[in-house]
């Protein structure tokens, strides 16, 4: 059953009863939809008619979305650097390669930076990934400084006249006020020789509120431009991609639906609410 089946299903009358709002609105938390846009879509109820509900909901939902443009930056006389940024284990690395393979397939060449260098294993999935799909990585040595990894990436962009250059970056969150030291230094190194288009967060699209939390965090500290959300699966709770766009007011350009190659696609915002409103 659909978000908006269940939704249907709860207003049965002309006049919503406590009851019924209340049940809505449990519907819609556990649709990581946020309180915010909560708020909204219970307001609409208690004012409804028996042949608005639905298009009033719908509009609370565009309404709540960010206008703004939903394009990855693309700078034609310099190699266009994006930041990959999130907590461990939200696909953070997976999605920066996917992106790659996706610029890649748009006829751009692309170089990528393994800036996680807390993780061993990061860098050797982002080569991994790199030996896969035919893009070149650039990485230090165990425990190399995550600065001067991408200030090297950054050099070779330049000098090789790559379209893009993607930075994977750690994800340490439990040590939050030491890793936006360090994505602070990574920007400010890169940006002696080349500025910082963009900086995009992966938000774990399961991992609900918590998630939207994180993004709040990496914003208040390096300021986010954009939102890449993972294992967003059209599924009823789905809602946190809106949730996250209302409260940050930043787009989300990508999802991942998968684990593939293939399930990576730019977000599209009216086919996800009509997803996530068809009955």
């Amino acid at each position: 059953m659909s978000l908006f089946k269940k939704l249907l299903a709860k207003i049965t009358g002309t006049n919503v009863s406590a009851g019924e709002l209340q049940d809505l609105e449990t519907i819609l938390i556990e649709a990581d939809l946020g309180s915010s846009v909560t708020k909204k879509i219970i307001d609409a109820a208690k004012s409804r008619k028996d042949d608005n509900f639905l298009d009033s909901v719908k509009a609370t939902l565009t309404d709540s979305l960010s206008t703004k443009s939903r394009n990855i930056a693309f700078d034609a006389q310099q190699p266009t650097v994006l930041l990959i940024v999130g907590v461990n284990g939200t696909g953070k690395t997976t999605s920066a390669a996917k992106l790659a393979n996706y610029l890649k397939n748009e006829n751009k060449k692309v170089l990528m930076a393994a800036a996680d260098t807390f993780r061993a294993a990061a860098v050797a999935q982002i080569q991994t990934w790199g030996e896969r799909i035919g893009i070149p990585v650039i990485s230090g040595n165990d425990g190399a400084d995550p600065a001067a990894v991408a200030f090297d990436a950054a050099k070779r962009a330049i000098a090789e006249k790559f379209d893009y250059l993607i930075i994977d970056t750690a994800g340490r969150l439990h040590t939050k006020d030491n890793l936006m030291a360090e994505l602070e230094k990574v920007k400010r190194v890169v940006e002696k020789v080349i500025p910082v288009s963009e900086i995009l967060f992966v938000l774990d699209g399961t991992t609900g509120q918590n998630g939207l939390a994180q993004a709040q965090i990496f914003n208040e500290s390096v300021g986010l431009t954009g939102l890449i959300v993972t294992k967003l699966d059209g599924s009823a709770k789905g809602g946190i991609a809106i949730a996250t766009e209302a409260a940050l007011d930043l787009p989300i350009k990508f999802i991942g639906t998968g684990e593939t190659l293939a399930d990576f696609s730019r977000f599209d915002s009216a086919k996800y609410l009509e997803d996530l409103t068809s009955l």
